[in-house]
């Protein structure tokens, strides 16, 4: 356990959830689910007993990193790795694997986002020590598949080779990744039985990750291994600031997991979403009799299907709407049908070029 550590990756925006996730305030920092705790807590809550608080690091950008101090009080600064700006997820995991190792280069490390939402704890941390001792023992790079539900187009999706597993036969050696189909071929996928969706969740050896990088992004690995002397020293943030201009904006799955011949899968169920949209939100969050889920001060009549996220502090009265998304944050007021909230990025966008930035 003292050599297992997890990558916390919450430096996003998460404009599908706008405008309750805003720039200066996304939604890893609210209480989305209504728990009373932010995502970002939620989700190191959850991994409490697979590795010990002090080898909790958090990826954010420089700007969060006030955020994440005031939800994390107990966390040092020296574990919040502040991104001077966003270059997809291979360079915040090259540049949380590199600090690791260099303090711990038998570190097996956990790789996170922040906004997932798992139901069944327990079971959660049980695949999740399976993963861990994989990747302990093994020259591998695990992914952790969920079974999926339903042919939903806004996830990726693994397909996984039943004849070639590791030791025991629950970790898949992946075939191929498929990036967010469209519906005909989720269904096809899904009917098929042997693919499952990309949760987004990692486990390797430090060697194991630095290895891949240095095989498949060697631009990269080459950035941070120049300046590895930096890190956790005070010249680091003046190092990452020139690493993160040098680095391609790429997401580890492009760059290595869709490349590399040792990634294997691990089959699980736990309750999990990606709490990435408002109708994610609605599947996933409790529904009245009627099918909405609410959260706020709201009287319905007439209403069914819909997701509401409205301030507490504001009287909210609906009629007459079905499968509809009606959120208010901070001086917005969203109303969407569900069906079309892939829309959601492409009113931010008019918003910013109409309005301002002052709404997104």
């Amino acid at each position: 356990m003292n050599s297992t550590y997890l990558v916390v990756m919450a430096g996003g925006i998460g404009s599908r959830f706008w405008p309750f996730s805003r720039t200066n305030h996304p939604k890893q920092f609210h209480d989305v689910l209504g728990t009373g705790r932010s995502m970002l807590q939620v989700t190191v809550d959850r991994f409490a007993g697979l590795c010990p608080a002090e080898n909790v690091f958090v990826v954010t950008n420089r700007d969060y990193v006030q955020l994440v101090q005031q939800h994390l009080p107990q966390m040092p600064v020296d574990q919040i790795l502040g991104e001077p700006i966003g270059r997809n997820t291979a360079p915040c995991i090259a540049y949380a694997s590199y600090r690791i190792a260099q303090r711990d280069p038998q570190a097996t490390i956990i790789v996170t986002p922040a906004d997932h939402a798992v139901s069944n704890e327990a079971e959660f941390q049980r695949v999740m020590g399976l993963a861990v001792d994989a990747a302990r023992h093994h020259d591998v790079l695990v992914t952790l598949g969920i079974h999926p539900s339903r042919p939903d187009t806004g996830y990726g999706y693994i397909q996984y080779m039943d004849a070639q597993s590791l030791p025991g036969g629950q970790l898949h050696k992946v075939k191929t990744f498929t990036e967010k189909p469209n519906l005909e071929l989720a269904k096809m996928f899904v009917d098929s039985g042997d693919f499952l969706w990309n949760s987004g969740l990692f486990v390797w050896r430090a060697d194991t990750i630095l290895n891949a990088f240095r095989q498949y992004l060697g631009d990269m690995a080459e950035v941070f291994e120049e300046g590895a002397g930096a890190l956790g020293t005070p010249q680091e943030e003046a190092f990452i600031s020139e690493a993160y201009a040098r680095c391609a904006n790429v997401s580890i799955d492009y760059g290595i997991m869709e490349k590399a011949d040792n990634v294997y899968v691990l089959p699980a169920e736990f309750g999990w979403s990606d709490v990435g949209t408002w109708d994610s939100l609605h599947r996933i969050g409790q529904q009245d009799e009627n099918g909405n889920m609410v959260n706020g001060d709201v009287l319905l009549y007439d209403t069914t299907g819909c997701v509401i996220k409205t301030p507490s502090e504001r009287l909210v009265v609906v009629q007459g709407l079905e499968d509809y998304i009606i959120a208010e944050y901070d001086n917005v007021l969203l109303i969407c049908k569900r069906s079309e909230e892939q829309r959601v990025k492409e009113f931010v966008a008019d918003v910013k070029a109409k309005k301002g930035i002052g709404y997104n």
